[in-house]
């Protein structure tokens, strides 16, 4: 059976305030940082410096670079108490070491406790199954506000 996330999940796991609009830096791991920066400021994070290890760990086991200009950066540790994802879109895209060799546009992070294993599986699968559909990632690119990034999450995974 897969678990999967719904509408009301993407209230808790990505609110406005986990969604920048603005340019990310160009590099890897200076984007990862921005996004786990996001998380940090709205309160998600208890140890940035633990969180940071563990996305850059998990990056060196496998590209997180998904292909069709997508890129979800993932990590369970304990430096968070609660499911999180961050988002943030790329006019000129990083360089995620994706399987298509196309850089990342789309970028997500998610954490999730060191316990949540399945929460971490099922928030990993919708978004990843969301993000297959051209519409979807179209409308991302789209979005002109945090909260239009939001409904079309919610549609998405509905």
């Amino acid at each position: 059976m897969t678990v999967t996330i719904d509408q009301s999940d993407v209230d808790e796991l990505i609110p406005t305030d986990h969604v920048s609009l603005s340019e990310p830096p160009a590099g890897k791991e200076a984007t990862i940082e921005y996004l786990l920066d996001l998380l940090v400021d709205a309160g998600r994070v208890d140890d940035r410096d633990a969180a940071l290890t563990a996305l850059l760990a998990r990056e060196e086991e496998t590209t997180t670079g998904v292909g069709k200009g997508i890129g979800i950066p993932h990590a369970k540790t304990d430096a968070v108490s609660r499911p999180s994802v961050a988002f943030v879109r790329s006019e000129d895209g990083v360089d995620f070491g994706s399987m298509d060799g196309e850089p990342a546009t789309l970028l997500f992070m998610i954490l999730v406790p060191e316990s949540g294993a399945e929460d971490h599986l099922s928030i990993l699968s919708s978004l990843s199954r969301a993000l297959m559909h051209d519409e979807v990632r179209e409308d991302l690119h789209a979005a002109e506000d945090a909260e239009a990034v939001r409904d079309t999450l919610k549609e998405a995974v509905a």
